[in-house]
């Protein structure tokens, strides 16, 4: 039996696409078995229709506050036997006591070498424009374990990406994703998915 995974998403799921493509390949011990957006406007539920995955939508103001969004949240994902949960642009920040009911089963991946330029408001285009602004020569991503803490569960992974002169947050931000992000992810879920089937 594989383990079953939730990807957590909000935008475009180009993350999202990486761990679709990945599958059968990189990623054999999980299969995505589910994509969650609390965005119901999300491109990434186009990806999960297209790759044939059952979706769901999930909004914060419909439930009325976090607590009955994490309640909601959880009902879901018991309904689809999920075993590990992957955030992919997720944006919205899971408490503690959400993050407590999933140890070491929830991943994120953070376009940044963790520990710099993470934490509480280091998301998007807002984590290279701070890279950029201090001058740092290289950057990249980090796939860790989400608990209680914005960013700071134990990481699972890290790469390297070399900034360029005359780099824009866009430009950067690219290369981060294509040269870390949709590498690194499919590989920590593979990793984390056949530990977790060892358990």
């Amino acid at each position: 039996m594989k383990t079953k995974i939730a990807v957590l998403v909000s935008g475009g799921g180009t993350n999202l696409q990486a761990l679709i493509d990945a599958q059968g390949s990189v990623l054999t011990s999980g299969e995505i078995a589910l994509v969650v957006s609390n965005n119901a406007g999300a491109y990434a539920l186009e990806r999960a229709k297209k790759a044939g995955i059952p979706t769901a939508v999930v909004l914060k103001k419909e439930c009325g506050s976090q607590q009955a969004f994490e309640e909601k949240l959880k009902e879901v994902l018991s309904a689809h036997g999920i075993g590990l949960i992957v955030l992919a642009g997720f944006m919205t920040i899971l408490t503690a006591d959400f993050t407590a009911c999933y140890p070491q089963r929830i991943i994120n991946v953070h376009p940044s070498l963790i520990p710099s330029f993470c934490g509480e408001g280091f998301y998007g285009l807002r984590v290279h424009q701070a890279a950029l602004d201090y001058g740092v020569k290289v950057t990249g991503a980090t796939v860790h374990f989400v608990n209680g803490i914005p960013d700071g569960g134990k990481i699972i992974a890290q790469k390297a990406v070399y900034i360029a002169d005359g780099d824009t947050p866009e430009t950067l931000q690219r290369r981060v994703m294509e040269q870390a992000e949709w590498v690194l992810l499919p590989q920590a879920a593979e990793q984390v998915s056949a530990a977790l089937q060892k358990a």
